[in-house]
């Protein structure tokens, strides 16, 4: 039997453990607040806070401080009951933001569990009645100058530091997963198997580190102090030992933490979504290594060819069982490989077996995939011999994107010869469009290819005109556009006549919406649908090119000279707005 020791506090890998989707509340605590859907309301909040530019302002904290203390706690303390729920009331928005930052609960104050906007905006309404009526010579919304050449005096600066601080807070929970219900039902267990290992090994004297779901749904508990406090009664003197999101950490810690919660659940404690960072001794939040963002709602609305596109994050755990090092398995030959179920057939991560351990979990693979590849397969190969290259397939498993979704914590665990593998992913979300043009086939006036094909369909009359066309592809492939200039002018017969360029003032440029009708093979006509042009004009000065666009704006280019330097230089005119320069 293994033993290992952290800060004096045996842990035997022999000893039971258990899966988080068996924890009850009787074997740890009751949650009072539904954390999943208030966790979804105080990312929405963070995000109106890291948008809200005049709240980070020095005078605004400083009257959004006075406020609270003056006007704010006087009217809430009369409107609470002890003993009864708290009144359906929400603050005003600077006074909600500093509300929030308090970090050292006073007085504790019931706050309301609203997750829709209806009910929010009636709290907010009967608030405003309230406050007009208690406190007549007081504005509802902060209307303090933010211009004033006296610089405000704050009382409480460590309070006034603390507030500051917390504008920071949604750049670090700002990922476009973390709305997603399924990730917070699983974040809220894993939350409860936080709570719980710090129930059974809070005695040991080391800290606890949250991980970034974890720690989502502890800031969201905190945001309702009455039952954070009732919740946490019993083991409140644990809280103290949990690492907050600035505070100094050691790696001892974060390793310590991660070797605790696989002795509990035997499931490795980072996780898709779930994971921690380390900079400048602060724990941090790893930012994804790729363009992530997104909107509430798609921003193409009007272009049907576009198909959405869907990004999720993966992470892959490997442990090799205890059983392997018991016998002597000879695995100096063999290696994991990675490739995904569908599509990107080339792509093979290999990890051999000395990367992995067997007494803890170690991360082989951090990826971010595209939902329409279905899945991951992991496969157990053996190398050739001496003589031989190449590899042989001797095991392999899938992990299917839809199976991860529907099990707990969004991850699943798999064995193959006695290698433990969990994979765990993130709701997939919509990502940017990724669009790329390829070159194709000369077109003419009416948009059919150049070809022996269409002159038999249209009984040998010549075809007019020359337009060179591009096709545009979408993330999967399938056709999108195709984009058409004009270059030639006039009817082409062979031998007959020779082509006539056209002038720089009708190379017109037009996008037409949607895909190729094919009529024989790879020969078609493009469709139909012009969803947009750029008409050449003549140039301002100190421009060399100038575009009309057929939705009324201009687009002017300049490039490298002797006097200007190398470089180029855009300016879009809208009739809407100004001039828009990029240089």
């Amino acid at each position: 039997m293994a033993n290992h020791t952290l800060n004096g506090m045996s842990l035997s890998s022999s000893s039971s453990t258990m899966s988080l989707s068996e924890i009850s509340e009787s074997e740890t605590i009751h949650l009072g607040v539904d954390l999943a859907s208030a966790a979804r309301r105080n990312i929405g909040f963070l995000r109106s806070v890291n948008e809200c530019q005049w709240l980070h302002q020095r005078e605004t904290i400083a009257e959004a401080i006075r406020r609270y203390d003056e006007m704010w706690m006087p009217l809430i303390s009369d409107l609470t009951v002890e003993g009864s729920s708290p009144p359906m009331v929400l603050p005003p928005f600077d006074v909600a933001y500093r509300k929030y930052c308090e970090s050292r609960f006073s007085k504790l104050i019931g706050k309301p569990a609203i997750f829709n906007e209806e009910n929010e905006e009636y709290a907010l309404m009967r608030c405003k009645e309230i406050w007009v009526q208690r406190y007549p010579s007081e504005p509802f919304e902060n209307e303090v100058e933010s211009d004033s050449e006296d610089p405000p005096l704050i009382n409480y600066e460590d309070l006034f530091n603390e507030v500051q601080k917390h504008k920071f807070l949604y750049s670090k929970l700002s990922e476009p997963y973390l709305c997603e219900l399924v990730y917070l039902i699983a974040a809220r267990q894993r939350y409860r198997g936080f709570l719980y290992m710090m129930q059974r090994f809070g005695d040991g004297c080391f800290r606890f580190v949250p991980a970034l779901d974890i720690l989502l749904m502890m800031l969201t508990h905190q945001s309702y102090p009455a039952v954070y406090v009732e919740d946490l009664k019993d083991m409140w003197n644990y809280m103290g030992k949990v690492v907050g999101l600035r505070e100094t950490v050691k790696e001892k810690e974060v390793e310590e933490t991660k070797k605790i919660w696989e002795r509990t659940f035997d499931q490795p404690y980072e996780k898709a979504g779930g994971g921690i960072g380390g900079e400048l001794d602060k724990v941090i939040l790893a930012k994804p290594p790729i363009y992530w963002e997104v909107s509430d709602v798609d921003v193409n609305t009007k272009y049907k060819s576009m198909i959405p596109r869907f990004l999720l994050e993966v992470c892959v755990f490997v442990r090799l069982n205890a059983q392997m090092k018991a016998t002597n398995v000879d695995t100096k030959h063999n290696f994991l490989r990675l490739r995904m179920v569908r599509c990107h057939r080339e792509l093979k991560l290999n990890q051999s077996f000395p990367n992995f351990s067997y007494d803890s979990w170690r991360k082989a693979w951090h990826l971010y995939c595209e939902f329409g590849t279905r899945g991951i397969m992991v496969e157990l190969r053996g190398r050739g011999g001496h003589f031989f290259k190449g590899s042989k397939l001797l095991n392999s498993k899938e992990f299917y994107w839809n199976d991860l979704l529907k099990a707990p914590s969004i991850a699943l665990t798999r064995e193959i010869d006695q290698v433990r593998i969990v994979a765990s992913i993130t709701p997939p979300v919509q990502a940017p469009y990724l669009l790329k043009c390829v070159p194709d086939r000369v077109t003419d006036d009416s948009g059919a290819m150049i070809s022996d094909v269409i002159l038999k369909l249209n009984n040998h009359r010549p075809q007019k005109g020359r337009w060179l066309s591009r096709t545009v592809l979408d993330h999967a492939g399938r056709e999108c556009f195709v984009v058409r200039i004009r270059v030639g002018g006039g009817f082409w017969r062979r031998g007959a006549e020779t082509p006539s360029a056209v002038n720089r003032e009708e190379r017109i440029i037009e996008i037409r919406e949607g895909s190729w009708s094919y009529v024989a093979g790879s020969i078609g006509r493009a469709p139909e649908k012009v969803v947009g042009t750029a008409t050449p004009k003549e140039c301002p000065e100190q421009w060399q090119a100038a575009w009309h666009f057929s939705t009324g704006d201009e687009l002017l280019i300049n490039w490298g000279s002797s006097t200007s330097g190398s470089g180029l230089s855009f300016c879009l005119r809208s009739q809407e707005s100004s001039d828009s320069s990029v240089s």
